[in-house]
């Protein structure tokens, strides 16, 4: 039986590092099943590709050998008497072209396609779909973003993604974002707000002129903005910006952060959270006692009061205040805490 398989929810770029922090950090399962964090991990620096966000409707086609060819918008499967914006109509009169491309995707990627369904996803975008963006003023489209290998007959089967970077068929308007400006940006996981500033400058440059629109001829138009994304131990990550200025919806921008702030407080954790002062904390707060992660919290509380006290003149010099610093030491000596609380 088909089952609408849906694209899943494009989050913002606070939600992915705190998804990620916890996948870097995750060690496993105590013996009552609940998982086990290690902060002290040293954090990487990972390397996220940008592609231009279009304005339409999201749209996929689906296939596999038990219940063939069907099309779908985010939430439903669509027919041509049931339709969404025309998709359905395009991909039945592409059906054949759909179906080669799908082919294709099955031989160079071995999937046994009487187990498993393939998803390609995109957006279909054009003249009476959306308006205010430059994608508008063209002929419907449909543009590839996405590949998806799914069960979704076996909920303990984790769908998983491949490289859909030659998915298209440009002679029958089936196109592929990766063909038009991409973008690259490392985040370094021990600092992510630092590449904040980089991302809402791609954004805004995006928004004033879409690259995509731009290539078929469409000078000055507006564009949405972008979508990032990155492997990180076999899970695909994204995240979206969009540009404050773009006129048909409201959108959650990307704020910019001061940078030479955000170094001033790395410099300042690093100077002030030592292991002189790590093991003054343990003797006053453990004693002769084992570390124990019960009293975290205590732990945490005598740093940030004797950084405050002794480090004052520090932070007035650099402009700090305590609200800017706490969460940063907060981070740093949980990493030092479960770093020695393995060597003890």
């Amino acid at each position: 039986m088909k089952k609408h398989i849906s694209y899943p929810k494009i989050v913002q770029f606070r939600n992915v590092v705190s998804n990620i922090n916890r996948e870097i950090t995750y060690t496993g399962l105590d013996e009552e099943g609940k998982a086990i964090y290690d902060p002290s991990i040293e954090k990487p620096t990972l390397t996220f590709k940008g592609t231009v966000k279009l304005h339409g409707t999201n749209a996929s086609v689906c296939f596999n050998s038990k219940d063939g060819f069907w099309i779908q918008s985010r939430q439903n499967i669509i027919t041509v008497e049931k339709d969404n914006a025309g998709f359905a109509f395009f991909a039945e009169s592409k059906k054949e072209e759909f179906q080669d491309l799908i082919d294709v995707i099955i031989l160079e990627n071995n999937i046994n396609i009487n187990e498993f369904t393939v998803s390609i996803y995109g957006e279909w975008a054009g003249k009476g779909i959306q308006k205010g963006v430059g994608i508008s003023e063209l002929d419907k489209a449909f543009y590839v973003f996405g590949v998806k290998v799914s069960k979704p007959q076996d909920k303990e089967f984790n769908a998983y993604w491949i490289d859909s970077s030659n998915v298209k068929n440009t002679e029958c308007r089936i196109f592929n974002v990766e063909d038009y400006e991409t973008y690259s940006i490392d985040v370094n996981f021990n600092m992510p707000q630092l590449a904040q500033n980089k991302f809402a400058e791609i954004t805004e440059k995006v928004e004033k002129e879409c690259p995509i629109s731009k290539s078929f001829g469409i000078e000055n138009s507006v564009g949405e903005g972008v979508v990032w994304s990155v492997e990180y131990k076999n899970s695909v990550h994204r995240f979206k910006c969009k540009g404050e200025k773009h006129s048909v919806s409201k959108v959650k921008t990307l704020a910019n952060v001061d940078v030479e702030k955000l170094k001033t407080i790395q410099d300042f954790v690093e100077y002030s959270v030592t292991r002189n002062r790590f093991n003054q904390a343990v003797e006053n707060v453990f004693g002769e006692e084992d570390l124990d992660v019960k009293k975290m919290g205590d732990f945490i509380r005598w740093f940030i009061k004797d950084i405050t006290a002794e480090e004052m003149d520090t932070m007035l010099e650099n402009g700090l205040e305590p609200k800017d610093v706490n969460k940063y030491i907060s981070t740093k000596v949980r990493e030092m805490f479960f770093k020695a609380q393995r060597e003890y």
